[in-house]
């Protein structure tokens, strides 16, 4: 594996944003020239840290097995929401174990659940998109934060065909809401050269993926789908819009209102 000797102006401690969107471009056509493993060693090997958030999914899976195989100083982290599937949280333990990596855990404040339970109920998240988003919100968006803290490249396992919205991922991006690199290494991969991989390297899978959840979230907010239906059509399933998003990978998704829908305590 041959990997290209670009020069990029990346700060390890912080991104500049003048030259972030320039960088984040040139990055994006190297990364396109490289394996998975030299996607992942070339950012490893930039300086800065480098964090991949996983929730565990088919992709993810193989993101981990990658890092973990070749040894990359990648943090691994995952968002332990409180509502996630016991087979989510179950192969999190399997994963640490096969690969001898550690998956930090980042949590919700119990202050911030506390808070949302009292103005929308526990699963008030089914009665309107403003409190779903005000869930996700505390569960997700304010955890991810502290996962990111610091990070220079924010790591994902984004893919084209995942859903429309998602169709024209690169590999390299500039976050502005975060200040930092997104990288999306499997963003050319299609569920099938997945599937073929996962066999070939025999990497541990959530079992919901053999069950119709081809994408897993928190259990009260996903279903199995239906034949013929998008891979994401289990996600928020009762919303219309087909767009529908946690907020993760939405750009502006920190400077919402789902803050200030919440009292605080």
């Amino acid at each position: 594996m041959e990997i290209p000797d670009v020069t990029m102006n990346i700060n390890s401690a912080t991104i500049n944003s003048v030259n972030a969107s320039t960088d984040a471009a040139s990055l994006d056509g190297t990364l396109a020239g490289l394996d998975l493993a030299g996607r992942l060693s070339f950012i490893a090997g930039l300086g800065g840290r480098a964090v991949f958030t996983t929730s565990l999914g088919i992709e993810d899976q193989v993101i981990t097995a990658a890092i973990g195989t070749h040894r990359l100083p990648i943090d691994v982290v995952t968002l332990e929401t409180g509502r996630l599937f016991k087979e989510t949280v179950d192969l999190i333990d399997e994963t640490e174990e096969r690969f001898g990596i550690e998956i930090r855990r980042f949590r919700p404040e119990q202050d911030d659940i506390d808070a949302y339970v009292e103005k929308y109920g526990l699963n008030g998240f089914y009665e309107s998109v403003e409190a779903r988003h005000a869930c996700c919100h505390v569960r997700k968006l304010i955890p991810l934060g502290k996962a990111l803290d610091s990070a220079a490249f924010w790591i994902t396992g984004l893919r084209r065909g995942q859903s429309g919205n998602r169709a024209t991922t690169p590999f390299a991006e500039f976050d502005a809401d975060r200040n930092l690199i997104k990288i999306n290494p499997l963003a050319d991969w299609d569920i099938d050269l997945i599937k073929a991989h996962v066999a070939e390297e025999n990497i541990p899978v959530n079992p919901l993926h053999q069950r119709g959840y081809p994408s897993i979230g928190c259990e009260p907010c996903t279903r199995a789908i239906k034949p013929g239906e998008p891979e994401r059509a289990g996600r928020w399933w009762w919303e219309n819009d087909e767009k529908r998003e946690c907020g993760l990978h939405v750009a502006g998704a920190e400077q919402t209102s789902a803050t200030s829908a919440i009292p605080q305590r």
